[in-house]
Order: structure tokens, then sequence, then C-alpha cells
């Protein structure tokens, strides 16, 4: 399994409060933000929609709920994985229908990967991980600043890779 690449978490492509009541409202609040940043194509919004539509990413973990959407390839610009705090839960579907109900995620994290399934398979691996880790979802949700907030998910990361 390929290694997680943490230099993508980066303090600009951490947003907290966004104010978004929807998944759809929470990616085009995201999309100027990208697209300003040189890290999506044109497609992107279009593309994220779909596909979370088509492969919802809702995760409902015992500690935390999270979502993880991603997109293909092509529309990405330059890898990079942004971490949104919503004001409040979003609904996502389910991944993978693992429970019967929208999932309310208070945390969503939008994977830009370029490089091959391998790799994101590990990402999602590891992401999954720490969200399973009651702890580490307590001492992530409680950062109040994109570095310090970044600092704590990379070291669970990489705690759950040994």
């Amino acid at each position: 399994m390929g290694q997680v690449d943490t230099s993508l978490f980066t303090p600009e492509l951490v947003f907290f409060d966004v104010d978004a009541s929807t998944s759809d409202e929470m990616f085009a609040a995201l999309e100027p933000e990208l697209k300003e940043k040189g890290y999506i194509k044109d497609t992107w919004l279009d593309a994220i929609k779909t596909r979370e539509h088509n492969y919802p990413t809702g995760l409902e973990c015992q500690a935390i709920s999270v979502a993880i959407p991603h997109v293909e390839p092509e529309n990405i610009a330059k890898p990079y994985i942004a971490v949104v705090r919503n004001q409040k839960p979003i609904a996502f579907a389910p991944m993978g229908g693992m429970v019967d109900h929208d999932v309310q995620a208070h945390l969503v994290l939008n994977l830009g990967l370029l490089a091959h399934d391998e790799d994101q398979v590990a990402v999602l691996q590891a992401l999954m991980n720490v969200f399973m880790n009651d702890a580490a979802c307590a001492d992530i949700l409680a950062q109040t600043t994109a570095d310090d907030l970044l600092a704590a998910l990379k070291k669970y990361i990489e705690e759950s890779a040994e």
C-alpha cells in the first residue's frame, strides 16, 4: 500500500465555519477557493456533484461522521486535500450503503489526487483509521487554527501507518 503524502494538507485549504446546508452548497463554496489557488479545472464542480451522487462518501464512525468526496484526476490541476469544518453537520449519503440514513458529516475532506488508485486507497484507509479513533477525533475537532488542525490530523495519520 502507498504512503500518505501529508504535504498535500496545507493551511490555505482548511476552511472553518463554512455555512452550507447541503453537500452541493458546500462544493459550490469550495469551488472558487480551489479554482483561485489553481487546484482544480473548470469541470470540477459538476464532476464532484455527479460523483458524490453516484458514489456517496459519508462515513459514520462512533466518534465523528465525515465525508471524503473526490473526483477523477482529469478534473484536478494539481493534487490537494481540502479540509472543511462546516458550521453545522451536512447530510451526505452513506459510503457503500453502510447505514440506511444520511450521514451528518462534521468534517469533510475533499481529496484531489492525481496519482494511481492505490494512492487514493491508501489515503482513504489512513483517514478511516484516524476517524475510528475517538481520542484522535476529539483532538482534531478541538483545534481552532488551520495549522493546529493539520498538525493533529498529520500526527494521527502517521500513527495509523505504523
